[in-house]
C-alpha cells in the first residue's frame, strides 16, 4: 500500500490513525477558529494526527434555501488563518476543475466530493496540482470501481491518493455501509478513510434537506477502525443545534474527545493482530 504524506503526517499501513475533522461548512471565521482551536487541543492531548476540514462552498445542496458557505476567496482566507495560527494541515472540497489550482495554494489536501468522483476534468486538474487527493467513493459506486478513478490521477503522476467510504445509496433517503469496502479499497493500494458522519445522512429526508442518525456515530466509527481504516473523517461543530449545514448528522464537539479516546484504543489493539487480507495475500503468493 502507498503511504500518503500530508506535511509531517503519514497515512497508510501501520501508521497511527489520522483524524480529519471540522465543521461541515465555513459559517464564520469565529466558529471555524473556535472549532479548530478545540479540535487541535484534543488531538494534541491524545497525540493523534489531525487534518482540519471545512468547506468554503457546498455546491450540492438540494434546496435553493440551503446555506452554501462564504465562497472561494473568503473561505480560503479563513482556512489559511487556521493553518498559520495552529500549524495544522487543512482539507477542503473542490467542485470544478478551475478551482483546483486556486485551492491548492492553501489546502494541503484537495477533496473530490462523492457526487463528482467520476468527473475526469476535476480529477485531472486536482492531480496536476501535486497535492494529496481525497477522493470520496460515490454513493452509486462499488468499492473496486475506485481503481479506475485513482488511475486517472496516477496517469498525471500523482499517486498521493486517499479513498473515502461514505456509504452507498440504499433505497430512498437512506445509506448503508458495507465494511468490506474498506478492505477492498485498501487492496487497490491506497490508504482508506471512513467518513462516519456523512455515512449517517438520510439524504433529502427532511423537507428538502438531509436528515441524519448521529446516534450511530460512535458504533460506526468504532467498527471502521476495527475493520482497518487508516483515517476517520467526521464533521463536528461547537453548537450543532445552530449549525447551518448538516446539523442532523454532525457530532457535537463536546463529545469528540470521548470518541477519539475510544478510537485510539481500538486502533492500537487492531494493530496487534495480523491484517487478515494482508495475510491471505501473502499465502497466495
Amino acid at each position: 500500500m502507498n503511504q500518503v504524506a500530508v506535511g509531517n503526517i503519514k497515512i497508510g499501513y501501520n501508521q497511527p490513525l489520522t483524524i480529519i475533522a471540522g465543521p461541515c461548512v465555513i459559517e464564520s471565521e469565529k466558529i471555524i477558529m473556535e472549532a479548530a482551536e478545540k479540535i487541535n487541543a484534543i488531538t494534541r492531548r491524545l497525540n493523534m494526527p489531525l487534518i482540519f476540514k471545512s468547506s468554503y462552498a457546498k455546491a450540492n445542496r438540494q434546496s435553493i434555501d440551503s446555506f452554501t458557505g462564504p465562497g472561494l476567496e473568503r473561505g480560503l482566507e479563513i482556512l489559511d488563518k487556521v493553518k498559520q495560527q495552529f500549524g495544522i494541515p487543512v482539507i477542503t472540497d473542490i467542485h470544478t476543475a478551475a478551482e483546483a489550482a486556486l485551492v491548492a495554494e492553501v489546502a494541503d489536501v484537495l477533496q473530490i466530493p462523492a457526487f463528482l468522483c467520476r468527473q475526469t476534468d476535476i480529477i485531472v486538474a486536482a492531480a496536476k496540482t501535486g497535492k494529496v487527493l481525497n477522493i470520496k467513493k460515490g454513493q452509486f459506486m462499488a468499492p473496486d470501481d475506485m481503481a479506475a478513478i485513482a488511475k486517472k490521477a496516477e496517469h498525471f503522476h500523482n499517486s498521493q491518493i486517499l479513498l473515502t467510504e461514505r456509504g452507498t445509496t440504499f433505497g430512498y433517503h437512506n445509506l448503508v455501509v458495507d465494511f468490506r469496502s474498506l478492505t477492498i479499497m485498501r487492496k487497490l493500494g491506497y490508504p482508506v478513510v471512513f467518513d462516519v458522519t456523512h455515512s449517517l445522512q438520510l439524504p433529502g429526508a427532511s423537507s428538502g434537506k438531509s436528515g441524519g442518525q448521529p446516534e450511530f456515530i460512535f458504533p460506526m466509527a468504532r467498527a471502521a477502525v476495527a475493520a482497518g481504516c487508516d483515517a476517520v473523517f467526521l464533521e463536528t461543530h461547537p453548537c450543532v443545534e445552530e449549525a447551518l449545514c448538516d446539523a442532523a448528522n454532525m457530532l457535537p464537539l463536546k463529545r469528540l474527545e470521548n470518541l477519539l479516546i475510544q478510537l485510539k484504543k481500538l486502533d492500537v489493539l487492531r494493530k496487534q493482530f495480523s491484517d487478515f487480507g494482508h495475510t491471505m495475500n501473502q499465502r497466495a503468493d
